[in-house]
């Protein structure tokens, strides 16, 4: 069984910074991909951005040049660097993992940007 732990959200002020980090515990697996997703108060859930273990990644026009996404194989660990954050970024983060044989989700951790 594999259990996602996620850390790394906060306040920050608008224009400021944060890094979001998901660590995969378990064994006997590799990550395959991953994504991060939030969701504010009302709204569905949105794909912010995705990466598989070779390294392609693809990112929601909202935060493209803003957000990256990176996949630590030997860390088993998933970040997501958030940058010039904005008050429409406030939601709900969450990761989820790709394995050979099964997605994993974690429980998300708040991010807050004021204005």
């Amino acid at each position: 069984q594999v259990r996602l732990m996620e850390s790394g959200g906060g306040l920050v002020q608008a224009g400021g910074s944060l890094r979001l980090s998901c660590v995969a515990s378990g064994s006997g697996f590799t990550i395959k991909g991953a994504s991060w997703y939030r969701q504010a108060p009302g709204n569905d859930r949105e794909l912010v951005a995705d990466a598989s273990a070779r390294g392609n990644t693809k990112y929601a026009d909202s935060v493209k040049g803003r957000f990256t996404i990176s996949i630590d194989n030997a860390a088993n660990t998933v970040y997501l660097q958030m940058n010039n954050l904005k008050p429409e970024d406030t939601a709900v983060y969450s990761c989820s993992i790709a394995t050979m044989y099964n997605d994993y989700w974690g429980q998300g951790t708040q991010v807050t940007v004021s204005s």
